[in-house]
């Protein structure tokens, strides 16, 4: 059946900025590319306005990164790469409606990539079209800045460079406040808005409920593999001092001309960070690159403790098996026997693997015994602390989830990194690797039922899954999402008390050694 298109039927929309020119195609009215903010280089954004009709019918530029994308891993986690530029504060909206009194929940998804890449559209699974029609909800994408237009102190050279150390934060509080004013004329409800980002966007949930500024301009979050800890993102502290003067002596700058900084071409500047900034860091000293504790934002939660509104936010929190298993498969699990599974297991846990084997199993009946190998120790255990430290402030709207499912790629590969973001989208049609007749289907829906009702009631309970009890201080049911769906409670605690005694803590360099990590 062929899809209808339609753009000059659709009405000019006068938003808080300007006037705004999209299109309909196939049920939906979509507006690409919408400016929400300006900002001048390590400044604090400002509202967007502009005079005419602006054509939003093209994505926005995105943040330059500080090295060049390598398109690898495609089959994992399928990408598109889009021209960059550092006035890049846009978002993108789909929505089914330009009713101003449809009052549909809003969406607003933070793209992974740490806080020093990525964008809104990277990902093939971050189109927002099905989770529209299929979710009656109205989706929002964001860019904002990173890295070092984004996380970089400048604080202690002049007043305009005040919080510049949270900029990237800044962006998408301000793109916050430009939806609370607009998002009703694309037929949204400003008073039901749920955030959810997966990697470095669910550590981005969890920042913008330590901003007093972004207090009321959202009521909901789901953070998807991105808890962060410092284990994985040391907090930043201090200033940025050392790291700027360093930078003005390598670009041949004085000191009293620091501004000038802000007209270098970005690609040289980088080059200039990447090439000071390691023996900084080395000593421990501050080089940005992540938001910055102070006033502003209060600091990571399971570091610096949650602010009281966080007891008000019904709050998803999950995990994938495998975060970081992104390595080529070195042997067939299927095909292994008894004593050759022992031997590679023994490779790492030696004396225990019996040990270490039982408990795996006791944890994960069903599972390959050299999945272990895989258990994820980056997220899952700082997500169950941030989950109790929520129940304990009195949050009763705590939800947590694993995704364990494995995968018809490399001989049945367990869950990584990203692989859960397509059946949040409803978009396992667009990737691939998700083709697997009679599960996927019944996996997606269930996933996408669950996250919708949160999305309109705070509640993942959803008709198709087994009852979702909510977290508290003793107790973690845990929604295990795979083939078979079932609530499990504490059911890995055990499991990582071993492994914590026999292995060293979680080091993320040594985790993604040889690996191509792709968000």
């Amino acid at each position: 059946m062929v899809k209808t298109f339609q753009y000059d039927e659709v009405p000019v929309l006068e938003t808080a900025s300007g006037k705004l020119k999209g299109y309909f195609y196939d049920g939906e009215y979509i507006f690409k590319g919408i400016p929400y903010a300006h900002a001048e280089r390590f400044q604090m954004p400002v509202e967007a306005k502009w005079d005419g009709v602006k054509d939003a019918c093209s994505y926005g530029l995105v943040c330059p990164l500080l090295v060049q994308d390598n398109p690898r891993g495609e089959l994992m986690v399928p990408h598109r790469y889009w021209p960059q530029d550092e006035h890049c504060q846009s978002l993108n909206i789909w929505t089914t409606t330009l009713d101003e009194k449809a009052k549909k929940p809003v969406v607003v998804w933070l793209h992974g990539g740490g806080y020093f890449a990525g964008s809104s559209i990277e990902q093939i699974a971050y189109d927002g079209f099905n989770m529209c029609m299929l979710g009656d909800v109205v989706v929002v994408s964001i860019n904002h800045r990173l890295n070092i237009l984004g996380y970089l102190d400048l604080s202690p050279y002049g007043e305009k460079y005040a919080n510049s150390g949270n900029a990237g934060h800044a962006d998408m509080v301000e793109a916050l406040r430009w939806i609370q004013k607009n998002i009703s004329l694309f037929g949204g409800d400003p008073d039901n808005v749920t955030i959810f980002g997966q990697s470095g966007g669910g550590m981005k949930v969890a920042d913008l409920m330590q901003i007093e500024e972004a207090d009321g301009l959202f009521h909901k979050g789901l953070i998807m593999s991105g808890v962060s800890s410092e284990g994985l993102q040391p907090s930043c502290t201090g200033d940025g001092r050392e790291i700027v003067h360093a930078l003005l002596v390598e670009l041949g700058i004085a000191e009293t001309e620091v501004e000038k900084l802000e007209t270098v071409p970005y690609y040289e500047l980088a080059k200039a960070y990447l090439k000071v900034s390691p023996a900084i860091a080395e000593k421990g000293g501050y080089i940005g690159g992540a938001p910055l504790a102070n006033e502003y934002y209060k600091g990571h939660p399971l570091g610096y403790g949650l602010r009281e509104c966080a007891g008000k936010i019904p709050v998803m929190i999950g995990t994938v098996f495998g975060e970081f298993a992104f390595a080529p498969a070195m042997f067939n699990k299927q095909e292994l026997t008894e004593p050759e599974m022992e031997e590679i297991i023994g490779k790492v846990y030696g004396a225990r693997t019996k040990e270490i084997m039982g408990a795996f199993a006791q944890t994960y009946p069903g599972k390959n015994p050299t999945d272990v190998l895989f258990v994820d120790r980056a997220m899952r255990q700082p997500s169950k602390q941030l989950a109790k430290l929520l129940a304990k402030v009195g949050n009763t709207n705590v939800y947590l989830y694993d995704f364990t499912l494995e995968f018809p790629f490399m001989h049945n590969k367990i869950a990584w990194h990203c692989s859960d973001i397509p059946f949040f989208f409803h978009n396992t049609d667009k990737v691939e690797v998700c083709g697997m007749p009679g599960i996927t289907e019944k996996l997606e829906e269930q996933i996408f039922g669950a996250f919708m009702n949160f999305v309109k009631s705070g509640n993942p309970n959803f008709e198709k899954l087994p009852e979702w009890r909510a977290v508290t201080e003793n107790q973690e049911p845990t929604m295990i999402f795979d083939r078979e769906c079932e609530v499990r409670m504490n059911f890995d605690d055990a499991l990582y008390e071993l492994i914590d005694s026999i292995l060293p803590p979680f080091n993320m360099m040594e985790m993604t050694k040889g690996q191509d990590v792709q968000h």
